[in-house]
């Protein structure tokens, strides 16, 4: 068992604005015994007169302080490293951030949307996962994935089948269940495998681009709640009954914020109500736990009660406190740091989760049965010589297949002790191996294969009609791969050139497009066609959907079925030329283009490295190609003078450095590949995003024409329907 207070650590948000920014000071330790500190200095108010007693100056004491220039890397490295790995171990971890609103919390824990080296605690905690996996090679790990959220102090699962929800109110509600130990169970949150960092990050793309984000006047996309990502891990060794189950909460919590200081209202106003008290009922329970006191109000909210563990239980929790410092946030910056110092108090007393799998023992104990029978069958020597029945050849088959399927190397063929399933089973396996052999060698068959079939031999003339053979080979399969190469960049080209004229038709349409809709509009309205879209067309982000569930209704009697159908057939082209508009002027559309410069960046160099490790390779096989040549013909001279021993040398040497250069291009693709994948994330939430707001923006326009035409302000002629924006 392991008792240690929570870890708090601090960050700070740079300002935009530097002129605004109070007086702070952040203290290093000048000891190992001493402590980082922070403290900020709030200028006396004149008005208050000249005895003036009030504090100025507040210090606290943090594990380690992050400064404005802080990198998103050490920030990781500092707060979750050591989490992850004690939950590796078998303990539980939670790694939570507190802090009023625009503070910086949802970019520590998830990231940024700008660049890849912005990836917050969560996405590089499944990278370091994964990587821990990989080396660990004699454990086998499992890993699942639950994503929840508290809306209004309901929890719903951001990673249902049905993810494409239109409303957050159409997840699945989580509820929760508690059992006669006090163990807290989460009805309706699914959890999902992992097999690979990519599904991992799959998981999360999904459960991100369905949390609640909204406008405040101090955060411009603030998270309106509060969520959860957990990982539930198990890991136990190749023949071991014990197995360790561990789980890692990472945290986002909602911003605090002063409701008369922001000036919110409406529906954020309702959700800052209740983002304060469910932060309020959190900071009950960091008080009571503090203060030791007999009962902890875990059951207050949704949320702490999830979180019981985490404070004051079975678990390893780290904390970081965001902090803007300016002039109009350092109370409530004052209020978070305050609040961490009371979280430090907090005493956890964190366990190894071990238990017995059951499977794997009934498992291991049939086994044993299994092989107690077989030795009995050997002991009493009652040895049969009847061939086996069908039924008996196809267990053995099955025997050998299951074997070899098992990575386990404890595995055994489970087979009775019955010699001649023994001996057939053996059979099996000589026949498995004899035919991978035989398809290996027609397969990978080369010049450097027939090499070392060469037969030795001391008649020179039959040595020099093999080697011009050989060498006749070498040249030929040269040949054949510049051929390969020559035809794929044919083929390259010839996409290029189809994606050029796909892209001049688009823009020929989209300008017929605008001038079909401009001409019927003068048609319609007898007015001349000024509308701003007819500008400059850029290539659109994507193809919105159309929405089937809206339909246009007109009095009864006033529209032709013909004006219906004619309006139907060109709603999606002004549809497809207000998304133009709409996706140009949204704030998201200069970094979709950053991100779009950087995705081609990455392919270039992606190209790069890969044109060096195909080279790498070559050069590896030219290299091993040259060593067998030069031991036959050692071999065949019976002699190994001084100089072929220094040129294998040579050529050991230049492999040497060939397959270290392979490694390391393979190394920097892998790399590349993975900010590929990311990038490609964060442009798939753009869009989504967009593709949200202008769906509930047309709606509106939609709702607005609707009722316009029931009103009969519009004559039933303008059947181009096109809203103003």
């Amino acid at each position: 068992m392991v008792k240690e207070g929570i870890k708090i650590f601090c960050r700070v948000r740079p300002s935009s604005k530097p002129e605004n920014v109070s007086q702070f000071l952040i203290k290093s330790p000048d000891s190992p015994k001493e402590t980082h500190a922070i403290a900020f200095q709030i200028p006396k108010n004149i008005s208050d007169g000249l005895v003036n007693n009030k504090k100025d100056v507040y210090q606290f004491k943090f594990n380690q302080i992050f400064n404005s220039q802080s990198t998103q890397d050490q920030v990781f490295t500092q707060v979750a490293s050591s989490v992850i790995d004690n939950v590796i171990e078998g303990y539980n971890g939670t790694i939570f951030a507190y802090g009023q609103t625009g503070s910086g919390k949802t970019y520590t824990m998830t990231g940024g949307t700008e660049k890849y080296t912005d990836r917050g605690i969560i996405p590089r905690t499944i990278s370091y996962l994964f990587d821990y996996f990989k080396k660990k090679s004699g454990l086998i790990f499992t890993l699942h994935i639950s994503y929840m959220e508290i809306y209004n102090e309901h929890g719903y699962d951001l990673l249902s089948a049905e993810h494409e929800a239109s409303r957050l109110e159409d997840l699945p509600r989580v509820t929760l269940m508690e059992d006669s130990q006090g163990t807290i169970h989460l009805r309706n949150l699914s959890q999902h495998g992992a097999n690979t960092t990519e599904e991992a990050l799959n998981w999360l793309f999904m459960g991100d681009t369905n949390r609640v984000i909204a406008e405040t006047p101090m955060n411009m996309a603030s998270t309106r709640s509060h969520c959860i990502f957990t990982l539930h891990i198990t890991s136990r060794e190749a023949g071991s009954d014990v197995i360790k189950r561990s789980k890692l909460h990472l945290v986002d919590l909602a911003g605090s914020e002063r409701i008369g200081k922001s000036g919110i209202k409406g529906s954020l106003l309702t959700e800052a109500k209740y983002i304060n008290l469910s932060l309020h009922y959190l900071e009950q329970v960091i008080i009571s736990l503090s203060e030791k006191k007999g009962h902890i109000p875990y059951r207050n909210s949704l949320m702490t009660s999830v979180l019981r563990d985490s404070l004051g239980g079975n678990c390893m929790t780290s904390m970081v406190a965001t902090c803007s410092v300016e002039m109009s946030n350092i109370d409530e910056s004052i209020s978070t740091c305050r609040f961490a110092q009371r979280v430090a108090l907090i005493k956890n007393e964190a366990l190894v989760n071990e238990e017995l799998d059951p499977r794997a023992m009934i498992a291991r104990l049939k086994n044993q049965v299994s092989e107690l029978k077989q030795d009995l069958e050997l002991v009493t020597g009652q040895e049969r010589t009847d061939e086996l029945v069908e039924e008996e050849i196809e267990s053995c088959r099955s025997a050998v297949d299951m074997y070899l399927k098992e990575n386990d190397i404890e595995t055994q063929i489970q087979v009775s002790g019955d010699m001649r399933k023994i001996h057939y089973c053996f059979r099996i396996l000589k026949e498995k191996y004899l035919n991978s052999q035989m398809k290996t060698k027609q397969e990978t068959q080369s010049p450097q294969s027939k090499l070392n079939e060469l037969k030795l031999t001391k008649d020179e003339g039959n040595l020099q009609v093999h080697r011009m053979g050989v060498e006749s080979d070498l040249l030929t399969m040269d040949v054949t791969r510049l051929r390969g190469l020559l035809h794929q960049r044919d083929e390259e080209i010839n996409v290029i050139v189809k994606l050029l004229k796909q892209e001049k038709e688009n823009f020929a349409e989209t300008q017929r497009s605008l001038f079909i809709l401009r001409e019927k509009y003068i048609e319609a309205t007898g007015q001349q066609y000024d509308i701003k879209i007819a500008k400059k067309i850029e290539r659109p982000l994507t193809e919105p959907k159309i929405p089937t569930n809206i339909n246009i209704s007109t009095p009864r009697g006033t529209v032709s079925e013909e004006t219906i159908t004619r309006k139907r057939s060109e709603f999606s082209k002004a549809r497809q030329t207000a998304f133009d508009t709409f996706r140009r002027k949204h704030p998201q559309d200069s970094i979709l283009n950053q991100h779009n410069v950087r995705l081609n960046d990455c392919y270039t160099k992606a190209r790069v490295l890969g044109e060096k490790v195909n080279s790498s390779r070559l050069q590896v096989n030219k290299l091993k190609t040259k060593i067998q040549q030069l031991r036959v013909s050692n071999a065949v001279d019976f002699q190994a003078d001084a100089s072929a021993i220094e040129e294998e040398n040579r050529l050991r040497g230049e492999l040497e450095i060939s397959r270290i250069a392979f490694k390391c291009d393979c190394a920097l693709l892998k790399e590349l590949k993975t900010e590929i994948e990311h990038i490609q994330h964060l442009m798939e939430k753009i869009k989504v995003l967009v593709l949200k707001e202008f769906d509930s923006w047309w709606a509106e326009q939609i709702h607005t024409y609707k009722n316009s035409m029931l009103k009969g302000e519009n004559n039933h002629d303008n059947v181009n329907g096109i809203p103003r924006f």
